[in-house]
């Protein structure tokens, strides 16, 4: 099997596009691999398949591990507890939430990163809002969160 350095462009561009669908800030760094391969394949078109695939292995676990152990912020420790904590936090609906006096009104907004020890929770709002918005934190009220359009 040969691949052209077009191919992992390709590969590359289509992951970071699917990066932007599934939104996990992981997917990137194996778009980014694949993009350092077409690159290289530009540089030295007699690359070997074998030695493709593990440049691609070998850059993205590099990459993904220079992030998580580096460059992020927090170093991915969780939140605990503190409701302050939550205030402000963007998040994605994955249950649609209906304005209060409707029987189903609560949602659940889903977190990147886990918040007061959870990255999922049921939230209402003052406003319908569908699922798959972004929505911001505005209060904690005991288990349930209240949120607003981001």
């Amino acid at each position: 099997m040969y691949l052209e350095w077009w191919h992992w462009m390709v590969l590359g561009l289509g992951l970071g596009m699917l990066e932007l669908v599934v939104a996990s800030f992981f997917v990137i760094w194996f778009g980014l691999g694949a993009l350092l391969v077409g690159f290289a394949m530009l540089a030295f078109p007699a690359m070997a398949f074998s030695s493709q695939i593990l440049l691609w292995t070998a850059a993205s676990v590099a990459m993904t591990v220079f992030w998580f152990k580096f460059l992020r912020k927090d170093g991915g420790k969780m939140r605990s507890g503190q409701p302050d904590e939550a205030l402000g936090e963007i998040g994605v609906l994955v249950r649609a939430v209906e304005p209060p006096g409707i029987e189903l009104a609560r949602g659940e907004v889903r977190f990147q990163k886990p918040v007061m020890g959870s990255d999922v929770w049921p939230c209402l709002a003052d406003e319908a809002i569908p699922a798959g918005a972004r929505v911001r934190v505005l209060a904690v009220d005991g288990q349930l969160l209240k949120v607003g359009k981001f």
